[in-house]
């Protein structure tokens, strides 16, 4: 029997180890980071476009049927409720594009990092990720898709870093804008909660009011505008104001998750960006100086072949 080589026992070392041991390793190279802010950034969204859709809805429910009786009063609010729902819908379906274009690009980014450390090399790993593993392909393939059009290249990150700060501006606004309704149900819930109190019982209940058209919900002309006593007590216990008030706390909470996950995309992408920015330049420079060696050596020969046929 002829003796086993060097050689020969690292091949049967390589084939003995399995397709869950290079998975494993392979795992080093899914972008965990993105696919948190991913997460985050879809439960943030998902939140504020589902609890706020339903939110304003159950809104315009109580304002009709308890501060303003006559459809032309609301008809303004119910204009702007339908508007912003529809702006939920373009919000939900950009943010679940976006999401995922973010998600390839950290897919990307991490392969091209590895690569440029010689981590990554095609074996057996390779193969067991491809198969176990298409989602991550069809990310970079939406990726690839996505930035062909555009022409961008390694060194284009930065367009995704100044994309992704106006939209965590932007959801900073968001935010505090969503806090503004909640605000207007906890004063209206702790006014039910004053009627309850042994001061309250002691003067009259009737003289604890709530006026909705001090905040320009409806206008003043409209009837009856407010609600006091034991009508103003019915309506916070009614399931539209309960579910409302909630779904709201619900919704502003999922804004300041998504500006959360925007601001964890931007240090990301600005780490991306700093480790592709220093691999482009590296790359420029010796593309430079390999055309300067080529130059060189052809100087060299046409000079050579000058001289033979001086000679000759």
């Amino acid at each position: 029997m002829r003796p086993k080589t060097a050689e020969s026992e690292i091949r049967e070392s390589r084939g003995k180890t399995g397709c869950f041991e290079c998975c494993i390793k392979c795992l080093g190279g899914v972008p965990y980071a993105s696919l948190v802010a991913t997460i985050l950034c879809f439960s943030g969204v998902a939140l504020f476009c589902g609890c706020g859709h339903v939110a304003l809805t159950g809104t315009v429910t109580m304002v009709e049927n308890h501060f303003s009786r006559i459809t032309s009063d609301h008809a303004s609010l119910t204009d702007v409720v339908q508007i912003l729902q529809y702006i939920i819908y373009g919000v939900a379906c950009f943010f679940f594009l976006y999401g995922i274009i973010l998600l390839a690009e950290g897919f990307y980014t991490t392969s091209s990092v590895k690569e440029m450390h010689s981590e990554f090399k095609t074996s057996v790993c390779g193969r067991c990720i491809s198969a176990m593993a298409p989602t991550s392909n069809a990310l970079v393939s939406l990726f690839y898709l996505y930035l062909l059009p555009h022409k961008v290249n390694h060194c284009n990150t930065g367009e995704f870093v100044f994309l992704t700060y106006i939209l965590s501006l932007g959801w900073l606004g968001v935010f505090g804008f969503s806090a503004v309704p909640v605000f207007l149900f906890y004063n209206m819930w702790t006014t039910c909660g004053a009627m309850k109190s042994p001061i309250a019982n002691l003067t009259s209940v009737d003289n604890i009011c709530v006026d909705v058209r001090q905040y320009g919900i409806i206008p003043w002309a409209a009837t009856p505008g407010k609600v006091c006593g034991s009508t103003l007590s019915d309506i916070c216990n009614t399931s539209e104001f309960y579910l409302s008030y909630h779904l709201y706390i619900v919704a502003c909470a999922g804004a300041g998750a998504t500006v959360i996950a925007l601001i964890h995309y931007l240090m990301i992408l600005a780490a991306n960006w700093a480790y592709l920015k220093g691999a482009c330049q590296q790359t420029h420079a010796y593309q430079d100086i390999k055309g300067r060696d080529d130059q060189e050596l052809q100087d060299v020969q046409s000079s050579s072949k000058d001289g033979l046929n001086s000679y000759s």
